[in-house]
């Protein structure tokens, strides 16, 4: 079953040790343990909805409560504090795309608006029904088929509603595979992913959702749009890209055709240390520059690289790895960079000679078992831990961009302190750390995990969080990064949107938006 207010299934937990607890004490404080609002007073809090009964919808309190909230932390605040304040007012769970027509005509001519919804797994605030107009939820979990899978053009097309378990199982069970793993693998949707130019961790071997879309059907308030499944054109602009972070305001998307891949032969994630942030990422970035066939890399910066070993509860194996790296010259400045080797046996063999080759060079040391495989089999576990600290009386949040090389290091240095001084305004310590997730030619990723104690007035631990976000997102535009790499905008990045885009590169998107939505009725306020 589904968790209501926080994270994942109520089946899996991410136990926290108690020296990764004695850990957290000595960085930022004991945390108080503040208990949470119960289902039922969160329930009987719902206004009366403003839709009435129809044969379609659902408008009960508990549909309406599971399809009111996302995953970011003023969600978590309002949820486990009893302090939702909007609803949305009904809920349809459409079998096909001619019935997503019908909500949205439906919708229309009643004066509605339409949030579309996948699995919920948003952190940003793109599921926020609308205050002051009825909202109608759309969720699209019925429409879960592989409809067709051409294997001469290792294409396959999905209906949007698809969860990345099953998307994994539908393909694998004909020898494929999309190879799109979000951290929110579990519960992201195929749709969900187009909408929000989602990235995988394993892009640099099967590219990012706008580098897997072929083409893709939508429902919109002005009529069916279909973007044909071709795998180039010079026909003017690429339209497909306006659909690609639409984030609902153009239409309901139905389906996706996305390239798969034939299931490889290998797979395996090793490890590597580097005695320092900078030789790591110049390693990184020698592997990226020479295209060597790695399916992933990940460098963790010296905080993030203790921080695991801290919380992954081993202490006397912790003691061990870190004594034995001393002997050979790796102190508190370490950083661990996680790579994936996937594709033929012999093609693997040969990239992890060419691997190791350019870690040599760069003072790195490899660790070819445990690290690799513990992160593999917790790579979709990690978001559990969110639940877990938040039980202890910590908030735990991410931010992330993506800049060149010659500003990525000095950029996410730059966000960790602003995060820090933020956290201290409020009298407090935090935990603050770092990695680049994904890889380019050009550049590189810079995801930013950051920990504090909440308070027990939700104000607080609400105030301390919009302090963070303006602080790093200040930082990030200084820097000339993007607002988001892999997140989508939603709310929370609306306001930083203009820096990226311009003032007429938004009124583009005004305009396409209102084409092929006059009315202004899907899912308004996020995006623009």
């Amino acid at each position: 079953m589904k968790r209501w207010n926080g994270w994942g299934n109520t089946a899996t937990d991410y136990p926290l040790a108690e020296s990764a607890r004695d850990f957290l004490r000595g960085v930022v404080g004991p945390g108080e343990v503040i208990p949470d609002a119960t289902y039922e007073q969160v329930l009987t809090s719902a206004p009366p909805g403003r839709i009435p009964p129809h044969p379609l919808l659902k408008t009960d309190a508990p549909e309406r409560l599971s399809h009111s909230l996302g995953q970011s932390l003023s969600d978590w605040l309002a949820l486990r504090h009893g302090r939702v304040t909007r609803f949305t007012d009904a809920v349809a769970y459409p079998n096909d795309r001619v019935q997503v027509a019908e909500l949205i005509a439906l919708a229309r001519s009643k004066g509605w608006v339409v949030v579309p919804y996948g699995g919920g797994s948003s952190v940003l605030g793109h599921l926020t029904p609308a205050k002051e107009l009825p909202t109608l939820t759309i969720d699209l979990g019925r429409m879960d088929r592989l409809m067709d899978l051409n294997e001469h053009s290792h294409t396959a097309r999905l209906e949007a509603g698809v969860a990345g378990p099953q998307v994994e199982e539908l393909l694998n069970a004909r020898g494929y595979t999309l190879g799109h793993f979000p951290q929110s693998f579990e519960y992201s949707t195929v749709g969900g992913w187009v909408a929000t130019r989602s990235v995988g961790q394993q892009s640099y071997r099967y590219g990012r959702v706008d580098e897997m879309l072929i083409g893709c059907d939508l429902e919109t308030p002005a009529g069916p749009w279909n973007l044909p499944a071709i795998p180039a054109s010079a026909a003017g602009p690429d339209i497909r890209q306006l659909v690609l972070g639409s984030e609902g305001r153009l239409g309901v998307i139905t389906s996706a055709v996305l390239r798969v891949h034939p299931l490889p032969e290998e797979e395996r994630f090793l490890a590597i240390f580097f005695p320092d942030w900078q030789h790591g990422a110049d390693a990184a970035r020698e592997i990226t520059q020479h295209e060597i066939p790695v399916s992933m890399l990940r460098l963790a910066d010296a905080t993030e690289t203790m921080t695991t070993l801290q919380l992954a509860g081993k202490p006397r194996l912790t003691d061990l790895a870190n004594n034995g790296l001393k002997l050979i010259g790796m102190g508190g400045e370490k950083t661990l960079l996680i790579y994936g080797l996937t594709g033929t046996e012999s093609n693997c063999r040969q990239t992890y000679r060419q691997v190791q080759s350019v870690a040599r060079r760069h003072g790195g040391f490899a660790v070819d078992f445990f690290i690799g495989h513990t992160w593999q089999k917790s790579r979709f576990l990690t978001p559990y831990l969110r639940n877990t600290l938040w039980e202890a009386g910590y908030a735990l949040d991410t931010l992330e961009t993506c800049l060149d090389w010659n500003r990525a290091l000095p950029c996410i240095a730059a966000i960790k302190q602003a995060i820090t001084a933020a956290v201290a305004e409020g009298g407090e310590r935090s935990l603050v750390f770092g990695h680049l997730s994904h890889m380019y030619p050009e550049g590189a990723s810079c995801y930013v995990t950051y920990l504090w104690r909440r308070s027990a007035d939700p104000e607080g631990t609400l105030a301390t969080w919009k302090r963070i976000k303006a602080a790093a997102s200040g930082v990030i535009v200084a820097h000339g990064g993007t607002i988001s790499h892999q997140h989508g905008v939603g709310t929370d990045h609306k306001p930083w949107l203009e820096a990226e885009k311009g003032r007429l590169g938004l009124e583009l998107l005004k305009a396409a938006a209102h084409t092929a939505d006059p009315l202004g009725m899907m899912n308004p306020g996020k995006l623009i």
